[in-house]
């Protein structure tokens, strides 16, 4: 038996393969605990006195090692390995690990694989999200949601089966389904997130330093997503948990200055089962310790005396309106792949004059028109549409976001994807 970016932490798990004589090889990116599985091989660049030199590969790059090893044992060619590319790009830039290293490395040849269309179902999948440029993007917000929603909704065998197909019809279907099923995960993250927001109000959840919410009958395979919304929310770590049966299972999400992982290693008496890393984690206990685990978790972070943890979005560079060349723009595609750890560049440009502001899509986006003196400039302002009631026309803004080409009718023009704005001094 070979684990898939699991086992690590998978002690029992592991004794009772060993009992039934099934042999297992654990291959895995998480962190381990104290005591390491009894596989007859563990694979994790972060086991203690690991000798690989990058140990932020995603669990799909563990893997790909590993076939890199068995080829090169083999004799095999490179092409009998490296035409995975495409597929570990994609998990790649799905698990959220940094893009550098090897991991950009990966991320940029394979999205190369990936222009090609050689799998059929990657290539069914793509043309029904719409996107028409291939980079990390596309893959972060048009692929990676479609593929993670089988698995979460409980169907993670038709997204196997779109990626081996070698009948377009059948890619077709599948592509439905994903599709489909990923609809369906949307509306179920909606339901949990109104629940857990109204729980958290009503429970003063906020006067904590973690956010810790627990209810019956929510999706163990969503939870995950709208802990990492209630983070992003509130700026607060946060750990969403399922009832049932006498347990509590669930996942949590941490902000920078907090390792989440070594929380739950401070406090691991509470629980049954944890796993993860610093920014992300999965957790068991019985119903019975919540209460007491939530209250022994918010003093162990309160004794670490953290600052106040604040939002904060690092500006790259300043620069003016009138100094911004087309071609400029589009040279910072060079630094693609963009993803963790290699975000796109954030500009900052001050004292621009509004000249057009408007929410889009029911109030959720923003759409501003904005000149500094001849010069003038269109920016978008995703998930801000509550800021248009704020500003005025003809009040001066300072804006920060990532410079991007808008092609319109056959013209591209500079855009900004504004993050934040304010008013000038």
């Amino acid at each position: 038996m070979i684990t898939v970016d699991c086992g690590i932490t998978g002690i029992e798990d592991i004794e009772y393969a060993n009992s039934l004589g099934i042999d297992t090889v654990v291959t895995d990116h998480h962190e381990p605990l104290e005591q390491l599985p009894n596989a007859i091989a563990v694979i994790d660049p972060k086991i203690p006195n690991s000798k690989y030199p990058f140990n932020q590969l995603a669990g799909v790059g563990v893997v790909f090692k590993l076939i890199q090893a068995l080829s090169k044992k083999l004799n095999l060619d490179e092409k009998e390995y490296l035409k995975y590319l495409d597929m570990v790009c994609l998990g790649t830039i799905s698990d959220i690990v940094p893009l550098v290293d090897e991991n950009r490395v990966i991320t940029k040849l394979g999205l190369k694989l990936i222009e090609t269309y050689r799998n059929l179902g990657l290539k069914s999948l793509i043309i029904s999200s719409g996107y028409k440029t291939i980079n990390s993007s596309t893959i972060s917000f048009g692929i990676a949601p479609r593929v993670n929603a089988c698995g979460r909704m409980g169907f993670a065998e038709d997204a196997l089966k779109l990626f081996i197909t070698k009948n377009i019809n059948e890619a077709q279907e599948l592509t439905k389904k994903l599709n489909e099923y990923n609809r369906e995960r949307q509306e179920t993250e909606k339901k949990i997130f109104e629940e857990a927001t109204y729980e958290i109000e009503k429970n003063n959840e906020l006067d904590n330093e973690i956010i810790v919410v627990s209810k019956e009958n929510w999706h163990h395979g969503v939870i995950g997503i709208v802990s990492s919304k209630i983070t992003e929310m509130y700026f607060k770590p946060s750990i969403l948990l399922c009832e049932e049966d006498g347990m509590c299972k669930g996942s949590g999400r941490s902000v920078q200055g907090l390792d989440l992982h070594d929380a739950l290693c401070r406090v691991s008496n509470n629980l049954e089962k944890f796993g993860g890393h610093a920014m992300a984690v999965g957790l068991s206990l019985k119903k019975e310790n919540l209460k007491t685990f939530e209250k022994e978790i918010n003093e162990y972070i309160k004794s670490l005396n953290l600052e106040e943890l604040q939002p904060v979005i690092d500006i790259d560079i300043e620069v003016r309106l009138k100094d911004l060349k087309l071609d400029d723009v589009k040279e910072l595609k060079k630094l693609e792949p963009f993803g963790e750890a290699n975000k796109m560049p954030n500009f900052v440009i001050k004292g621009l004059k509004i000249e057009a502001i408007r929410s889009l899509t029911e109030g959720k986006h923003l759409k501003l028109s904005l000149r500094d003196e001849n010069f003038r400039m269109d920016a978008i302002g995703f998930n801000l549409g509550e800021l248009a009631n704020e500003y005025k026309l003809g009040e001066k803004v300072d804006i920060v976001g990532n410079l991007e080409i808008n092609s319109y009718n056959g013209v591209d023009n500079i855009q900004m994807n504004i993050k934040d704005l304010k008013r000038s001094l």
